[in-house]
């Protein structure tokens, strides 16, 4: 008869302080992979659909007044981006429509750079427990390994009723670390691919809305470059 219960919870109960602090550690971080997941999914998600959504908008407005009035009931990161727009506008004033294109590029610029930090935060933890996990259990199933070497030693046996309890419950550490490792690095490799179509579809808004101010200074340079012939 083995010594030990060899259950998953039997294993962890009979495991030395320091392999159950190992169990625990990654188990804490493997409920904040689920929980990153679940929170930045919804995020990503609802962010997808307002930039989409704002987008179709703004490719059927003929003038910024026309824009901001279909815009004025979304929400997202495509109206936060035209909102710096009309703020440059407000500021800008009489200034000369070379000028303006230059501060409304800059504008949209730096937002698209803010709005993929914002999408990007909170994904960093999921790249460090999928390339520390795997090693941390690795830890813990050295240490369990150790102990059960030295219990060998006091006990003067190589009875395989003895050694297996202590083995197994150091293996069960890195099992645990590949529990936590592995959903973590494929949750974040997903949303670096979900991220980098939100970051295609915010460019396409920044493209159209630039497209859109060009065609307004257009026009309102038109009359006086007829009163200048």
């Amino acid at each position: 008869m083995l010594p030990h219960d060899l259950s998953p919870w039997g294993m962890f109960m009979n495991a030395d302080i320091v392999v159950k602090a190992v169990m625990l550690g990654l188990a804490f971080a493997s409920v904040i992979t689920w929980t990153v997941f679940l929170a930045k999914a919804v995020e990503l998600w609802i962010t997808r659909g307002r930039t989409l959504a704002a987008l179709g908008r703004l490719s059927e407005a003929r003038s910024l007044g026309a824009a901001a009035e279909e815009l004025s009931r979304l929400r997202g990161p495509g109206v936060t981006l035209f909102n710096a727009v009309q703020a440059e506008f407000r500021l800008a004033g009489d200034a000369s429509p070379d000028g303006l294109k230059e501060r409304v590029a800059s504008r949209l610029e730096r937002g698209e750079a803010a709005t993929a930090r914002s999408m990007w935060r909170g994904t960093g933890i999921l790249a460090t427990i999928g390339s520390t996990a795997p090693f941390v259990g690795l830890f813990g199933t050295v240490w369990g390994i150790m102990n059960s070497f030295i219990g060998i030693s006091k006990a003067q046996t190589t009875n395989l009723a003895v050694v297996a309890p202590g083995i197994a419950e150091a293996l069960l550490a890195t099992a645990i670390g590949l529990v936590a490792a592995i959903p973590a690095v494929v949750i974040y490799n997903l949303f670096a691919r979900t991220i980098t179509a939100n970051r295609a579809s915010v460019g396409d808004m920044s493209a159209a809305i630039l497209r859109l101010v060009s065609r307004e200074l257009d026009r309102n340079a038109a009359p006086y470059a007829k009163a200048a012939e």
